[in-house]
């Protein structure tokens, strides 16, 4: 049965433990409709995506 030589100090486990945090998503307001959107994804009110109309406008959102 494996058994750790040593104990993990609290600075090594921390360390080992900082990509776990979640991180909180990051909106913009879009400039043309002023509602808050995801970065680098469609605009699903409008349908546009950097200016260009992707989708068909959707007035559920």
């Amino acid at each position: 049965m494996a058994v750790p030589k040593r104990k993990v100090s609290p600075h090594r486990r921390g360390n080992r433990r900082s990509h776990d945090s979640l991180s909180v998503d990051t909106y913009v307001e879009d400039n043309e409709s002023g509602e808050l959107r995801r970065r680098h994804h469609i605009d699903l009110s409008t349908g546009k995506y950097r200016g260009r109309q992707i989708l068909e406008p959707n007035d559920n959102y």
